[in-house]
């Protein structure tokens, strides 16, 4: 009796396994219709199933589907209904097959796993495409095409063309198009419909459609005596240029067109093991360290078939010389692949001519940077003659200021206002005050200057680290200036660097006109062109001095604050800049408007120009750099643009 209840409570418990909540779902119901379908399913029997799932438009058929060609889908041999599980220790957690909440547990004993096989998976995949290319999650959308533009497939095209018309995204309804017509390109019906297909695309520049393009171009190597006939031949292989003559031996080897050559190893393996009363062939043993006797020793072997004979080189380029190496498209339409490569020839050569503009756009971009780090170098240099290495300083200063306003104003547009003209009037003032108490005490003796303004830059550095801290601090741009400027998905510039753009050439016109228009910049032009003479007209080279100074400091301020909005701000970031503000004004000219930005044109688009060439390293492109500039101040030592009055004076 003990061991018939024992027997009865554990067909119960197998029988039983209830859920905590019933089901009662439309999802349930259509399952429940085709049960045999879905606990047995078969790649040509599961159609209807789908097709039933397709017509409900119920929410949870995508993750249905889903999970049932991963296995997770279980039946519970207790009530008859269908569950998603996942093993918990002993037992299974259950979920309801449409809501995906927890209903309960059962044991293993309770459930059947239903295991489709690889047919009935394919059917599932390319039924789930269409669903999920519908889904109203648009991240569900977007993982869908990523998914088709890795893994395209034939049966994909009907259900991503009938997703279209419901897209309500403009962008992923015009993503879908572009795959559409690349799946109709390399899956279409017909070579007119394919070409057609293919002829559209040839406005693109992506890279979705060049890799599309690329599989239809697919190939695969081959190798015959003669090139046969009625095959789609993507080129012959040329030995030497295409094709070492090593490597096109070693596809004789492989294709078994050609007997493998015997290795060293292989020959001295052979020799051992034929040694015979201190010979080997009639060699004796000590005459085998010659090459040239072990060559005649194991040839003495092969021609008596005890080892495979050697394949001489001669008889290698032989064997190579006798057939013909070439790559045979995948595609077996030639009309299809020929208007693919010339679609993909179009392409390939405007997105060059696109780079060749990005290049441009980086190049002014850098310019820009420059010359606002480096036209109040230039000014100061230019009128004074006296090398600021603290210049980089005030541009540290600059942005520093800004993230300070930033803590106080927490808008960023308005905080930006307010940043440009304060750290304009710190710097001018740390300008002035660094003229009236230094400066003017060492004029005439540059060594001397040098190394005052070095010593007061390494100074501000550790009084910055003492006050911000050594990690970098946050100058955060408007949200009108994130995002980046995007054309032919290969063109990019960021609306910051835009915006700096725009700086620099504002400044570029106040400069202009305080230098052409005021008298401030009459006595400065007269100052910098010819000192003595300026002087005796009663202009006062002190009060020049000062403001000259002062005023090449607050444009490094604002500087600062430009660079620092897409920069890290640290106490270091004015060191960055210093080099290459001192070379753009010596290459432009010193003390010139104009030269300082031809200077930084120059500057920008050489370095630019050269991590094209390798834009892995661009130390290496800074290096090339200053080469090329010590080269071009050795021909042109007064810079691009030479100021007369200066020469003269000299």
């Amino acid at each position: 009796m003990l061991r018939a209840l024992v027997l009865f409570l554990t067909a119960l418990l197998a029988c039983a396994a209830p859920p905590a909540v019933a089901q009662d779902s439309q999802l349930q119901a259509i399952l429940q219709t085709h049960a045999d379908e879905v606990a047995d399913p078969g790649r040509r029997s599961v159609g209807p199933l789908i097709d039933d799932l397709a017509a409900s438009g119920l929410p949870g058929i995508a993750r249905f589907l889903d999970r049932w060609s991963n296995k997770q889908v279980f039946l519970n041999a207790g009530d008859g209904l269908f569950y998603y599980g996942a093993r918990d220790g002993e037992t299974f957690a259950l979920r309801d097959i449409a809501s995906d909440e927890p209903v309960g547990t059962a044991p293993a004993s309770a459930l059947e796993e239903i295991r489709p096989n690889g047919g009935v998976r394919r059917v599932i995949g390319s039924a789930l495409v269409q669903f999920q290319l519908s889904d109203p999650d648009r991240a569900t959308r977007v993982d869908a095409l990523d998914a088709l533009a890795r893994r395209p497939a034939a049966d994909q095209l009907e259900p991503l063309r009938a997703s279209i018309e419901g897209e309500p995204d403009p962008a992923l309804k015009a993503r879908k198009e572009r795959l559409a017509g690349l799946l109709t390109a390399r899956f279409g019906e017909g070579t007119e419909t394919r070409v057609a297909a293919i002829e559209d695309l040839a406005d693109a520049t992506d890279i979705e459609t060049r890799a599309g393009l690329n599989r239809i171009l697919a190939s695969r190597s081959e190798v015959a005596e003669t090139l046969p006939e009625g095959v789609n031949l993507a080129r012959v292989l040329e030995i030497g240029p295409d094709l070492s003559e090593a490597d096109a031996y070693s596809r004789l080897v492989d294709d078994g067109l050609a007997p493998a050559p015997v290795t060293n190893a292989e020959v001295k393996t052979a020799l051992t093991a034929n040694i015979q009363n201190g010979a080997v062939a009639g060699i004796p043993v000590e005459q085998l360290s010659d090459p040239d006797r072990r060559t005649e020793a194991y040839a003495a072997l092969a021609a008596s078939g005890a080892v495979p004979p050697l394949v001489t080189p001669e008889a290698q380029a032989e064997a190579v010389a006798s057939h013909v190496f070439y790559e045979v498209y995948e595609d077996p339409d030639p009309v299809v692949t020929e208007a693919a490569r010339s679609a993909l020839d179009t392409i390939e050569a405007r997105v060059a001519r696109f780079q060749v503009l990005d290049i441009g756009l980086d190049a002014v971009s850098l310019a820009s940077i420059y010359f606002l780090a480096a036209i109040g170098l230039a000014i100061t240099f230019g009128v004074m003659g006296v090398i600021n290495m603290a210049h980089g300083e005030f541009i540290m200063m600059g942005a520093y200021t800004g993230y300070v306003v930033q803590q106080i104003v927490p808008n960023y547009t308005a905080s930006l206002v307010v940043a440009l003209p304060l750290a304009f009037a710190v710097t001018f003032a740390a300008g002035v005050a660094l003229e009236r108490l230094v400066i003017r005490h060492l004029y005439h003796r540059p060594l001397e200057t040098l190394l005052a303004t070095f010593g007061i830059s390494i100074a501000l550095q550790q009084l910055a680290k003492n006050i911000f801290g050594t990690q970098a601090r946050p100058l955060t741009a408007p949200d009108w200036l994130g995002g980046a400027w995007v054309m032919g998905d290969v063109v990019a510039i960021a609306n910051i660097r835009i915006a700096i753009f725009v700086l620099a050439l504002i400044f570029l016109c106040v400069l202009l006109y305080i230098l052409k228009r005021t008298r401030l910049g009459l006595e400065v032009r007269a100052a910098t062109q010819n000192p003595g003479m300026a002087g005796s007209m009663g202009i006062d080279p002190g009060r020049i001095n000062m403001l000259t100074f002062g005023l090449g400091s607050g444009i490094a301020g604002i500087a600062g604050v430009a660079i620092g909005l897409y920069a890290q701000v640290t106490s270091e970031m004015g060191s960055a800049y210093i080099v290459q503000s001192f070379m753009t004004v010596v290459v432009g000219g010193v003390g010139n408007v104009w030269g300082t930005l031809a200077g930084a044109t120059l500057i920008g688009g050489l370095q630019k120009g050269i991590e094209w060439f390798n834009p892995s390293n661009t130390l290496a492109a800074q290096t090339y750099m200053i080469l090329f500039i010590i080269l071009f101040i050795q021909v042109r030592p007064k810079g691009i643009v030479a100021l007369k009055g200066r020469a003269a004076g000299d």
